[in-house]
């Protein structure tokens, strides 16, 4: 009988740091832009990134991976309700902070704190606990497929009021994920992608944002002064870094070109910065996150770790994808952020956390299983 490895992941560990220091740097010298437009709020985000997503997600990180992941599944439907009640509360206009038309936030201080990234976690545990549970009733309808289109409308309702829909997204993905691991049938998820298409094209005709970010992503050279602006600059500042880039801190279009540098256009401004060298190593990052990850979970002691471990990593590289993509131009822009890179002290120290969590799992993994 195999033994239990009672230490983490090390590959694992040693991607996620890459990653998380990395991120730093690249968010700091992308903030210079910033700094150039207000010092005032210059420091606030920088001092929030610093303080709650850096060092508190990093403690977070280190006391994720000590505990036993198998508490989280006895407080599964807590967590999923207190998430939920949280994302209906920030769209009181008394307590939710409004920005760019979009109510997603809570002001507490100094901090913004982003319940949608609660709810991105909290849903992965609760269907991972559940899943788990259910076993060989996730291939019919009633008990696999249809307890998962009730969650995801719970979760979705509140997250397209904000509107957020960048977030249930990343859920859906993660949702369906989970579910086919967890022996879900494709023919159901089919079922959903077709549906997914026609809620779509219903939100783009309701939604005037939404379909001008479609023609913006068919036509982007139309529209260069207007909706396709960022990506036209994003191409700019990729193309503008060459093999090698011009070098850490030097990006020309953080400053007055780039909208939301610190943003979803992070990448753009690494790349400038690092060159086609300095991307490239930033994408293999993601990949070994993402491989790594699923070993662990391919390997882990219990089904309930090996669900929770898919949603998680594949919550995470899918979103980080997504935003390379569509600063690539392959993809249509969506704003979604760069995972341990983009602005967002709250969106930092959740991943963190995530990441943290699969290091616990990855202690139940056989040391076979870790020579194969």
């Amino acid at each position: 009988m195999a033994h239990l490895e009672s230490r983490v992941d090390k590959p694992f560990l040693i991607s996620v740091i890459i990653l998380m220091v990395a991120g730093f740097f690249i968010f700091y010298s992308a903030s210079l832009g910033l700094l150039a437009k207000s010092s005032t709020q210059y420091s606030s985000v920088t001092f929030s990134q610093a303080i709650l997503g850096f060092c508190f997600g990093s403690i977070a990180m280190f006391l994720a991976s000590r505990a036993n992941h198998k508490i989280l599944k006895r407080v599964a439907f807590f967590l999923l309700v207190v998430a939920i009640i949280l994302n209906i509360l920030v769209l009181f206009p008394q307590l939710g902070f409004e920005h760019n038309g979009a109510r997603r936030w809570f002001l507490l201080g100094n901090f913004s704190f982003q319940p949608s990234e609660v709810l991105k976690l909290a849903f992965v545990i609760y269907f991972s606990a559940w899943a788990s549970k259910a076993k060989e009733k996730m291939e019919t309808f009633q008990h696999g497929f249809l307890p998962l289109l009730i969650l995801l409308g719970f979760c979705g309702i509140p997250l397209l009021m904000q509107p957020d829909n960048d977030t249930f997204l990343m859920i859906i993905v993660a949702g369906v994920a989970i579910y086919l691991v967890a022996g879900g049938k494709w023919k159901y998820v089919f079922m959903l992608f077709l549906t997914g298409i026609i809620a779509f094209a219903m939100l783009a005709f309701t939604r005037p944002y939404v379909m001008q970010r479609i023609n913006t992503y068919i036509h982007p050279e139309t529209q260069s002064q207007g909706a396709g602006y960022q990506i036209q600059q994003s191409l700019i500042a990729i193309g503008s870094g060459g093999l090698f880039g011009r070098g850490f801190g030097q990006s020309v279009q953080k400053f007055n070109f780039l909208p939301e540098p610190i943003g979803d256009s992070i990448f753009a401004v690494e790349a400038e910065e690092f060159g086609f060298l300095g991307a490239s190593g930033l994408i293999l990052l993601f990949v070994i996150f993402a491989t790594r990850g699923l070993k662990i979970a391919s390997s882990s002691g219990d089904s309930f770790g090996r669900l929770l471990v898919v949603g998680l990593v594949i919550i995470i590289t899918a979103q980080a994808f997504l935003n390379i993509g569509a600063m690539l131009g392959i993809l249509p822009l969506s704003g979604i952020t760069l995972p341990f890179v983009s602005h967002g002290g709250t969106s930092l120290f959740i991943t963190l956390l995530e990441a943290g969590i699969v290091l616990s799992v990855s202690r139940t993994m056989t040391k076979n299983s870790l020579k194969k």
